[in-house]
């Protein structure tokens, strides 16, 4: 993590430079500031700032370096329980594709998303339910 931060301190002092350079030669070039892109790559560095400043505090309320700071640190330390998920189940397709339709929605009319709601709601509740019926029931 003590990389992250690093890379995106530098990151940050990167897009102000650049916001300079970009303001200073768009007025050479035209005679007046281009307004778009200063204030796009001063956002960037901004985001920058952000995500740099969270990811210190959060390295400093764990109380030490991570496992991945570390160059005697062994892969088990870095691989915690994440959760159970389903390896043959289709569900996440099914929501993966109703989804897909409710996006294709937002293009081409909110109509069209209405037919993506019983996908997945039926995605949903077929996803949370697959393991009390059927073949792998409990």
């Amino acid at each position: 993590m003590k990389t992250n931060i690093a890379l995106l301190w530098v990151l940050t002092a990167y897009f102000f430079a650049l916001a300079a350079i970009y303001t200073i030669w768009s007025l050479i070039d035209s005679g007046a500031v281009e307004w778009v892109g200063s204030l796009a790559i001063v956002l960037s560095g901004a985001l920058t700032i952000f995500i740099a400043f969270y990811l210190q505090v959060q390295l400093r309320n764990q109380g030490g370096d991570l496992p991945e700071d570390r160059l005697d640190a062994e892969i088990d330390e870095g691989d915690p329980e994440i959760g159970f998920y389903s390896p043959w189940s289709w569900w996440p397709i099914m929501l993966a594709g109703g989804a897909a339709v409710a996006f294709l929605g937002l293009a081409v009319g909110y109509w069209v998303s209405l037919y993506a709601v019983p996908f997945i709601l039926i995605g949903i509740v077929g996803w949370t339910y697959e393991y009390y019926r059927g073949y792998f029931a409990r």
